[in-house]
């Protein structure tokens, strides 16, 4: 089976918004000021990417058991399906492959059908779907 999935975001966790959100203002990134105190940011990137900012504390909202690793990135690939069903299917395409899960996909409160599937190295990658309304 073969599922259209396109690169929507990077996603970093940060422990501290405003220091973050300060090191890419100083890039050169549109980061208006009052997004400091937001729990998740998004930042729209030239030719469509978009660029996500989440706390600690937002992670573990909706993935209790996730922990940072000293020493270790804190990025994430997120791939944009078309709806809810196709997050299932690739999810249990590569989980046929042998692919380690980190999220059975779920309904998340934010609206979206999501699962998190980990690459050979062990870096997160988001499957996403917009919830039918």
């Amino acid at each position: 089976m073969t599922i259209e999935a396109r690169l929507d975001a990077v996603g970093v966790v940060v422990a501290d918004m405003a220091k973050a959100l300060g090191f890419y203002r100083a890039l050169g990134l549109p980061v208006p000021a009052e997004a400091d105190n937001q729990p998740h940011v998004e930042v729209a990137l030239p030719g469509g990417l978009r660029l996500l900012f989440d706390t600690e504390e937002t992670v573990r909202s909706f993935h209790p058991e996730w922990h940072a690793v000293p020493g270790a990135g804190r990025l994430g690939l997120a791939f944009a399906l078309p709806d809810a069903g196709a997050v299932d299917a690739l999810y249990a395409e590569l989980a046929d492959a042998g692919y380690r899960s980190e999220m059975a996909p779920f309904d998340a409160f934010w609206g979206q059908r999501y699962a998190v599937m980990l690459d050979p190295d062990g870096n997160g990658v988001d499957l996403f779907a917009p919830l039918a309304s």
